[in-house]
């Protein structure tokens, strides 16, 4: 199927003093990316349920290629790079108008939100459901 794309406006709060899209806006993105993906296909990074699952990221990484500017569209392609038994490992690719902004990886852990005898919330690794493992595979690299 190849990779899953999305498109977004580089907003003016999300930029330096230059006008470039700071680094940071730049992995909100790609995480923006990721949720819309799931979306896709069915899915959600969260929800109220307390049977669901949710998806922590515990590795992020990124190279800056070009500079997106102040209200420049940035399409960003999605890949598969893996799905683990419990994680998946995203691919990313950031293009402008004036070519490569940034390319990078996110690894996000499938987790079950459990409360402990107290009331508190935790997280509780646990494998990726079947259902959203099929749906994903087309996005496989």
């Amino acid at each position: 199927m190849g990779p899953f794309r999305w498109e977004r406006r580089v907003e003016f709060c999300e930029t330096d003093a230059a006008g470039i899209a700071h680094f940071s806006s730049l992995f909100q993105y790609m995480e923006q990316a990721e949720h819309a993906l799931l979306r896709s296909v069915g899915a959600s990074v969260f929800s109220h349920d307390e049977h669901s699952v949710t998806w922590p990221r515990v590795h992020v990484q990124a190279d800056f290629l070009g500079p997106a500017t102040f209200e420049d569209t940035v399409s960003i392609e999605v890949r598969i790079l893996k799905i683990g038994s419990s994680s998946i490992r995203y691919g990313f690719a950031l293009h402008g108008p004036r070519g490569p902004v940034a390319k990078g990886e996110s690894v996000s852990v499938c987790c079950r939100r459990v409360r402990d005898p107290n009331g508190m919330v935790t997280l509780e690794k646990v494998s990726v459901p079947a259902s959203l493992h099929s749906a994903l595979t087309p996005y496989l690299a």
